[in-house]
């Protein structure tokens, strides 16, 4: 199974100049994973980021996502194709499916096999999933084989811990990408991260994605400031003690933020 590096740059949210900014800048400071989606209408500017930034094609791993409109497998390849034009790729490393079909409308095994499909056509080197549940991720390794699932993201940060998901993912051998890893900021403000990220001359972002690391997850936190940036980077270093994992564990409190009108029925 491919290698997904640790830290990567998360491109939700931000637009035009502003996302070929952030890409460029964290490809120079030594990023080397970008995330992005269809649904983020971002893959032309990060594709012009990458493309101006001359690192080489083999040193990058860019990560995109399939919306829910093309989930049918009439239109899945058809759609990955358009974004690695917008891309100015060949080939992505990891497509992910978005969100699972909104109602269950097009079943799971549908657009797992498509997107299984897309790869074997050499649009994308991994395949993987992401905001499954227990259920849908059960029906996407009988689609296509646990083994061939690269990673689930899910949203995790220490407000939002996700076990039950977490667990049975692990339990899978399948690997997790934790999104908004820094709850858009509220970390910073949380005593306890505080408390740990000052014995450790570190901000407490830091601290969060450093609680995530050591726990084998892959991290995409998004920023569009290049000090942030740079600090997010240099979490990869800090070790917390298990006195510091286990007061960090006592945060969760079950607060998702990424919550549509049609995502599916958390476990």
């Amino acid at each position: 199974m491919m290698q997904i590096p640790a830290i990567g740059l998360g491109t939700f949210r931000l637009k035009g100049q502003q996302v070929v900014d952030s890409v460029r800048t964290g490809l120079e400071l030594g990023y080397r994973h970008v995330d992005t989606a269809q649904i983020y209408d971002n893959e032309a500017e990060v594709g012009q980021a990458i493309a101006a930034s001359r690192v080489p094609r083999q040193d990058l791993f860019v990560t995109t996502k399939i919306w829910t409109e093309a989930l049918g497998r009439d239109r899945l390849r058809a759609s990955l194709e358009q974004s690695l034009e917008k891309l100015q790729l060949d080939q992505v490393d990891l497509t992910l499916i978005h969100w699972p079909s909104p109602g269950d409308a097009i079943p799971v095994q549908e657009y797992m096999e498509a997107l299984a499909e897309a790869r074997a056509a050499g649009l994308t080197r991994a395949i993987g999933v992401s905001n499954f549940t227990i259920g849908h991720l059960r029906q996407a390794i009988d689609a296509v084989g646990a083994d061939q699932i690269a990673t689930q993201q899910i949203e995790m940060h220490p407000f939002l811990q996700n076990r039950k998901l977490a667990d049975y993912t692990r339990a899978q051998g399948i690997h997790i990408t934790a999104y908004m890893p820094l709850a858009y900021g509220k970390v910073m403000q949380d005593p306890v991260l505080q408390r740990i990220a000052q014995a450790h001359s570190a901000s407490p972002a830091q601290v969060a994605l450093a609680w995530l690391l050591q726990q084998g997850y892959a991290v995409i936190p998004s920023s569009t400031k290049r000090t942030n940036q740079e600090s997010n980077l240099a979490a990869a270093s800090l070790r917390l003690s298990e006195q510091e994992l286990a007061a960090i564990a006592g945060l969760d409190r079950g607060e998702r933020l990424a919550n549509p009108g049609f995502a599916p029925k958390w476990d």
